[in-house]
């Protein structure tokens, strides 16, 4: 019954990941903006999330209320900033928002000094459901995964059957088209901006009381999100879905199993320094894989062929034709 539970555990990470990089992956596909200060998003939205709840004494109303403040503060930011820096060269991105993560954390420092900000998960989903036979589940984990499958088929109605939608995969692919379209591409990449603030801040409040709500915690999620991003393909929300599904449960189970596997053929003194070491490079190595076949990613719209041209070239005419029959097909 362990797996269960360590593939439940895998699920819930994933999803949240997912959250987190969804945004990441819209800002960077469609603006074109690379936003290091993604990861000071998610720890700000924690902590609104855990002063709020401590000011109202609900954690609903903590939870809406971050949700609302990070997507509000998301509007203002790239109203005030970011929209500054969409015209410039990605270096310049990465110094301002680098710089905007010193910002953040200091200002967080000011306000809630530097210990950890008490955020305890609510009442009623403390406890455990039973999921099969002895095998019990946290009801609070249990209650993450419903919400990310429901945050995460709201977000692809909104992008694949809306009109909003239309004009954000549009504008991945062809901002010009957008403008000759009619839309205000200025309040649409500050729409998208915001949303992405607010997945991020909800993704920071969802997990806040699964660990400590401290100064910095975005920036290892963040490392994580950029994987997501580029191993799904840059401005794919499918692609992001897919591949933090791959990273979370590549990370999850390598933790859980990977030491133990090599305990088997290896000395323990040597699997307690090694296990940690190649669980977390695998969720790279994993990126490394994949680029390896996929350089635009799995689903990234430049992205042709499931094969690097250097392979493609040396299959047979006979079993090229085939797959030519079946796509046309």
């Amino acid at each position: 019954m362990l797996w269960i539970e360590q593939l439940l555990n895998g699920l819930q990470y994933s999803l949240m990941l997912f959250l987190f990089a969804a945004g990441l992956t819209l800002v960077f596909g469609i603006m074109n903006l690379v936003n290091l200060a993604h990861g000071s998003l998610y720890m700000l939205g924690a902590y609104a999330a855990a002063a709020l709840t401590t000011y109202s004494g609900s954690y609903v109303m903590g939870l809406i209320g971050a949700l609302l403040f990070m997507g509000a503060f998301g509007t203002v930011l790239e109203i005030v900033l970011i929209r500054r820096l969409y015209r410039q060269d990605h270096l310049t991105q990465v110094l301002a928002t680098f710089a905007l993560i010193l910002i953040f954390n200091e200002s967080v420092r000011i306000v809630w000094g530097v210990q950890p900000l008490p955020y305890d998960m609510p009442a009623a989903l403390s406890g455990s459901v039973p999921i099969v036979g002895d095998l019990r589940y946290s009801a609070y984990r249990l209650a993450l995964i419903v919400a990310g499958v429901v945050v995460a088929l709201l977000l692809y109605w909104m992008v694949a059957r809306t009109r909003v939608g239309m004009w954000v995969r549009a504008g991945a692919s062809n901002r010009e088209m957008v403008q000759m379209m009619g839309v205000n591409v200025r309040w649409l990449f500050t729409a998208i901006f915001a949303l992405g603030a607010a997945l991020s801040g909800l993704a920071g409040a969802a997990l806040a009381p699964l660990m400590s709500v401290q100064v910095g915690m975005g920036e290892e999620v963040l490392i994580l999100a950029f994987v997501v991003v580029v191993v799904g393909g840059v401005g794919s929300v499918r692609g992001a879905f897919i591949a933090a599904l791959l990273v979370g449960m590549v990370d999850s189970l390598g933790r859980a199993w990977l030491p133990g596997l090599l305990g088997v053929v290896l000395p323990q003194a040597i699997v307690s320094d090694l296990g940690p070491a190649l669980a977390s490079m695998s969720v790279y190595l994993l990126m490394i894989v994949v680029l390896a076949f996929r350089p635009m990613g799995l689903f990234s719209p430049g992205a042709t062929g499931l094969w690097p041209k250097w392979l493609r070239v040396r299959r047979s005419p006979v079993l090229a034709s085939t797959e030519l029959g079946s796509a046309s097909s």
